[in-house]
């Protein structure tokens, strides 16, 4: 069982290997902290029907109230372990002990009699605590506490003496309970709770006291999403007989929030349960939590089941008065789900016959500087339609809802075209028959460990798996296992990233449910029927933008569920333990036999999961690989049909408009607003935090990026697909097959004289196949989606990073992609070129040609023209010409561009021709540009084109050729790496160090770019790779100093400030212009154990209890300002552009338009750009900053806050360029 917590350093030997590896492995688990769990397996073995943990008696004390004392006899609750014997002794193991185990033994009694001695303290401590709590609820039986009370203390003490006291049996006990540290068994009695190490047991009783901790909300986070799976399950007994676990022990309890009493009372309101709700806040009031809103919406609710008196209901009216709410606060702020609301409203109407419901809330307007004419309701106009009538969106948007109610889509993938072989045929069949018996087989394994859990579940207290495996079908289950088989990859893949897919595919399926069933997906139906009338062009314009004319309709639609379902997102860790259960089902289940590609060896059964270990760095990582002969048939079978996640395909109707961060994107699949590391909940915090008005801005701006409709551009796609389908082209970015990987030198006879080149060389083309394979997949995944909406009009829903860049949600395919990915795909809406469109479109294809990057844009426009014989030739001929699309920097959105050039010039008036193809403008070092920006960088601000200039500026070419007369000097003076360098500075080997130098990279880093940059180039002498890279970073670092002087300032104040604020504690935090709260997610790493039984899964868990990262907070300050900096002005841009009725998408820093409104997307970009700037950023952020961290109003201050205080109010001074001069610029972007 997964639950019964055994490390992997024992239980490894259960894994498939051979005899000599299954003997290297016994000999490493001789150590001294596995004489625990060595001896909790033993008794596991032994009796698998007895509980591994006793229970203490001291723990069913009864707390006042008889009706709740039988489910208490399950609670797991760890005690002395002599208090009850096990039914065996330990000699009867049938593992046979060798001598060093009586050794261990007295060191682990020794070692143990340290920890229980500071426990037994702490916890005595405790116990007075919770003893005094429950006091006065138990004095019905006050006798009945006195003796186990004498007893247990004779007991304590006598287990301090003893050396036979067992020390592993609560091991199990944890593990079986809750995932790492989201279960809590600790005890107020002097025998605390050991968790695997008794130094580890004491961190329950410090989180229990934090109550702010995120520790202690992912605590409470897993027991609510255990009951709201009872809840789902309709299964109100189970959920109370869990709240009762909790409930009934003092230390326990601490972790029970009105919310979890909460989803008891629900599950019996939708029972019409009245008497239960009533002992449900008699409990509450028992531990002094006073009812909450939704505490007596659960209440009315199951009133108005019942048609229940006047005057009980009154009663209850009454009550939630004195308690401070109002009536109208129920329908306000309560979440609704099936027929709740008008359950409720029916019980109001008992005692107030002509209550109405109140008024929705008045909508607020943003009251942002920068975008006051924006929001102005002067200002509005109608909001762009799409080509599409009202009922062409209704029958995409049912297209949408069926692929998502599905979960996943198969699709064929563009290598179907190859003929099929009598060997690939043979191999289909074998595949379909295999899949069938290990369908049945994993199912089997599901059912059998579902009944042990079931039976446990009557023995000890709760298995917390059991209620998630019954959340929907077996079948279900055993689907979702297969998927993640077939798309295994032969080189294996993570424990980690396994378990968390597994995990993460069950909670996406259940939120569906949960969605179907709450009738909250009947309800955004109806919305979306109505909210396609603002985009479709057959209806009426409307003066509003998406996220208002939403909120407007579900105001309207009063009744029936909410859209936002109450919260029911599972912890990380429990997503982990959980995926790691279906992965050790589908290694024991799924087996081949060991003859089945060749018929002469022994027909017996093996496994075709293989779990082995590999080394990351100093880490061992555990895997799962593939068996060859199962690699071997699924090679040959050549399957053509790809499945994904229905959210890594775009959408087939324009998305649904965020409303709030829990709300938007697609129709049915749970999408975050932002996105975070696994298991970082501060970010959603703070947005929930947040006032709602302030996030308008970006709900608008990601709202306007997702509208944006694409179709692909056929011809380039069908020339990509040929070339892929013909071995690749690894010039072109097209990655070959595995059949043109490097072949590894034939091995000698005797393996003992492979020598150590061999040995290296063999290394190297495991590593570049493995390289090979993951780059194939990629490019297949891209060029198969893109062919499956090769004939459809699709759109991206967007959401951000912490910092508020914006990301496409469908993760393969879509425009943030490589060359090959943007060179397919075009604006579905076409409009014509226009006076200037032609000459935008070849300063384009110049620009995606890395040539002519000093040359100003007429220049460029004349170059094209000299050049069209070439650009006509490679549109026409784009394998069988002269090609010269091919030597491009970006080849494909090249030809993509030729193409394109073609129709335009050969159409009867260029300036009528209707485009559909997207024209972009690229930021010159937009990092460096902001900064230049923030400290007015006169010399600085002219590199990055902020300043009016007769040609474009190119900052890494001003860069390169500085570094180039730094090197002269060098060489004249005898400096050996300089004259070896002699030839070889140019724009492209300093460019990425430049790029990214403004984004925090190091020293350390830039080498390795530099490095990267130098093997490059064929002529350059290897061996003096690391001594030129080191010597031109070097170099690098010393010219943007020169050039950039402000901006260093500006950066060593960030840092410096950032380091501050760390070292005291705190995390980095800041609200960007558009009122986006920000939070840096970097913490001291610390590893969770989840005690599994395939092995033990260290699991980094991000919570904002842990002590800040004070490296990573200094060091990525300054670039993640800067990068919210860039996604501000992007969305400045995007929302005005809305306004003046452009198409507009980014790629983070470069903007895409049609040809036909560059002119005017540019001089939003750069009104934008002042008008951000124009802004006292630096001033604002010091301000925040002191009001945050400085505790302003104090009279005395810590050291460590004057220091703070000092360095935060000591902004940077500036420059003196104005706005106006970055105004008249015409080069921002370009």
């Amino acid at each position: 069982l997964s639950a019964a917590g055994i490390p992997w350093s024992v239980l490894r030997n259960y894994s498939s290997a051979s005899a000599k590896e299954k003997a290297r492995r016994n000999a490493i688990c001789e150590r001294t902290e596995l004489l625990e769990v060595l001896k909790a397996r033993v008794k596991q073995l032994q009796a698998s029907n007895v509980p591994e943990v006793t229970v203490n008696k001291v723990e069913l004390a009864p707390l006042g109230n008889d009706k709740y004392q039988d489910p208490l006899r399950k609670v797991v609750a760890p005690g002395a372990a002599e208090e009850q014997p096990a039914p065996r002794g330990r000699d009867e193991s049938p593992a046979r002990p060798s001598s060093w185990v009586e050794k261990l033994k007295k060191e682990m009694y020794i070692r143990q009699l340290k920890v229980e001695r500071k426990l037994s303290i702490a916890a005595s401590q405790l116990a007075r605590e919770g003893q005094a709590k429950a006091k006065p609820k138990a004095k019905a039986k006050p006798k009945a506490k006195a003796k186990p009370k004498a007893k247990a203390k004779a007991k304590a003490k006598k287990s301090l003496k003893s050396p036979k006291a067992p020390k592993a049996k609560v091991a199990a006990a944890w593990s079986q309970s809750h995932a790492g540290p989201h279960g809590v068994y600790a005890h107020r009695k002097p025998r605390v709770a050991a968790v695997k190490e008794g130094a580890k047991a004491q961190w329950p009783r410090r989180v229990l006291k934090h109550k702010d901790s995120s520790q202690y909300k992912i605590l409470q986070q897993t027991i609510q999403s255990s009951l709201e799976c009872f809840l789902f399950l309709q299964q109100p007994e189970e959920a109370e007989r869990f709240l009762l676990l909790y409930h009934s022990s003092p230390v326990k309890r601490r972790l029970l929030s009105v919310n979890a009493y909460n989803i008891v009372m629900r599950s019996w309101a939708r029972k019409g349960c009245l008497q239960r709700i009533n002992q449900l806040f008699s409990m509450l009031e028992s531990v002094g939590l006073r009812p909450s809103l939704d505490s007596y919406a659960a209440a009315l609710e199951c009133m108005g089941r019942n048609q229940s008196s006047t005057k009980a209901v009154w009663r209850c009216v009454q009550q939630l008065k004195n308690d401070g709410f109002h009536v109208d606060e129920l329908f306000q702020k309560c979440l609704f789900e099936e027929d709740e609301k008008e359950k409720v409203l029916r019980a109001i109407r008992i005692v107030q016959p002509n209550y109405q419901l109140p008024p929705p809330p008045k909508p607020q307007t943003c009251k942002s500087s920068l975008l006051q004419d924006f929001y102005s309701k002067e200002k509005m106009v109608p909001y762009p339609k799409l080509d599409f009538t009202v009922q062409e969106l209704q029958e995409r948007f049912q297209q949408q809802l069926e692929m998502e109610l599905d979960n996943t889509v198969t699709i064929e993938s563009v290598e179907s075209t190859k003929p099929l072989t009598p060997q690939a045929i043979k191999a289909r069949k074998l595949l379909a028959t295999l899949r069938s018996q290990w369908h049945d087989s994993i199912l089997q394994a599901l059912q059998k460990s579902k009944r042990s859990m079931s039976e446990l579940k009557t023995v000890s207290g709760y298995n917390i798996l059991y209620p998630y495996l019954c959340l929907m079908p077996d079948e279900e289950y055993v689907g979702i296992m297969l998927q993640i088989l077939n798309t295994l990859s032969p080189q294996g893949e993570s424990l980690a990233v396994l378990a968390r897919e597994l995990g993460s595919k069950i909670y996406n399926r259940y939120i569906t449910q949960r969605k179907l069933r709450s009738r909250q997906l009947e309800k955004v139906q109806e919305v979306y029927e109505e909210y396609i009338h603002l985009l479709a062009k057959d209806s009426q314009p409307d003066k509003y933008l998406p996220r208002e004319y939403w909120e407007k309709l579900v105001a309207e639609a009063g009744f029936g569920p909410s859209l936002n379902l109450k919260d029911c997102s599972w912890p990380y860790m429990l997503l982990m333990r959980l995926g790691m259960h279906m992965l050790e089902l589908l290694v024991q289940a799924v087996k081949v036999p060991r003859n089945v590609l060749n018929p002469h060896l022994e027909p017996r059964f093996i496994p075709v999961l293989y779990h082995v270990y590999s080394f990351h760095s100093s880490w061992q990582v555990g895997l799962i690989k593939p068996h060859p002969i199962f690699s071997q048939i699924v090679s040959d079978a050549a399957e053509t049909l790809l499945t994904f996640n229905s959210s890594a395909i775009p959408m087939l109707c324009p998305p649904v408009p965020w409303t709030s961060p829990h709300f938007g994107a697609f129709v049915l699949n749970d999408t975050k607003l932002m996105r975070f590391v696994d298991g970082a909940v501060q970010h959603q915090l703070l947005l929930e935090q947040c006032p709602p008005v302030n996030l308008h801005p970006v709900l608008d701006a990601l709202n306007q990026l997702g509208n944006c409709a694409w179709k692909i551009n056929q011809p380039v796609l069908d020339i990509i697909i040929s070339i892929f389908n013909d071995k690749g082209n690894e010039k072109l970015d097209i990655p070959p097959p595995i059949s043109e990987a490097p072949r590894p030198p034939a091995a000698p006879s005797n393996s003992s004289t492979c020598n150590k080149s061999q040995k290296h060389e063999l290394l190297l083309c495991k590593k570049k196949t493995a390289e090979m394979h993951s780059l194939r997949m990629d490019a297949l995944y891209k060029l198969s989606i893109a062919n499956y909406v090769r004939d459809k009009v699709f759109w991206f829903p967007h959401n951000m990073d912490f910092r508020g860049r914006t990301y496409p949600c469908p993760p393969y395919f879509n425009h943030l992609g490589n060359d090959v990915t943007r060179a397919i795909l075009l604006f579905a809406e076409g409009k014509p070129l226009g006076p200037k469109g032609l000459d935008w479109l070849k300063i384009h294809l110049i620009n995606l040609t890395g040539l002519k990057k000093k040359n100003a844009l007429q220049e460029r426009l004349e170059y094209a023209n000299e050049i069209m014989e070439e650009i006509l030739d490679s549109a026409d001929h784009p394998l069988t010409g002269r090609k010269w699309w091919m030597n491009t920097d970006e080849p494909w959105q090249a030809l993509a561009c030729c193409m394109e050039i073609a129709k335009a010039s050969r159409s009867p008036d260029p300036a009528a021709y209707i485009s559909h193809f997207p024209v972009h403008q690229d930021g010159s070092c937009n990092g460096l540009q902001h900064y230049a920006a923030l400290g007015r960088d006169l010399i600085g601000a002219m590199s990055v084109n902020l300043m009016p200039c007769s040609v474009p500026q190119d900052v890494y070419s001003v860069v390169a050729q500085q570094v180039e007369e730094f090197r002269k000097k060098d060489a004249e003076q005898g400096v050996k790496i300089a004259q070896v360098l002699q030839g070889f500075v140019s724009r492209k080997v300093v460019k990425q160090t430049v790029m990214t130098v403004v984004y925090g990279v190091t020293r350390y880093g830039g080498r390795l770019q530099m490095e990267k940059r130098l093997k490059e180039i064929d002529e350059f002498p290897e061996e003096y790779l690391w001594e030129a890279s080191h010597y031109l970073v070097k170099q690098v670092f010393n010219g943007i100093k020169e050039m950039f002087s402000a901006t260093r300032d500006i950066q060593n104040w960030l840092t410096e400030s950032a380091k501050l604020i760390a070292q005291s504690g705190r995390t980095v935090e800041w609200v960007t212009p558009l009122g986006l709260p920000i939070v840096q997610p970097y913490y001291r790493s610390r590893s969770t154990v989840l005690n599994c039984s395939m092995q033990n899964l260290s699991v980094k868990t991000s919570n904002g209890n842990q002590k800040p990262d004070t490296v990573k907070q200094k060091n990525a300050f300054p670039p993640n300002f800067i990068h919210s900096l860039d996604s501000t002005h992007m969305m400045l841009t995007a929302l005005h552009c809305l306004r003046q009725g452009l198409t507009f998408v980014s790629v983070h820093d470069c903007y895409w338009t049609h040809a036909l409104t560059v002119d005017v997307m540019n001089q939003i970009c750069r009104q934008q750009f002042v008008a951000l700037h124009s802004e006292k950023i630096l001033q604002d952020l010091s301000d925040f900053m002191l009001e945050k961290y400085c505790s302003p109003g104090r009279e005395t201050r810590a050291l460590w806050q004057k220091k703070l205080m000092e360095q935060l109010s000591n902004v940077p001074k500036t420059g003196r360029s104005t706005g106006q001069e970055l105004q008249s610029s015409g080069a921002v972007w370009r």
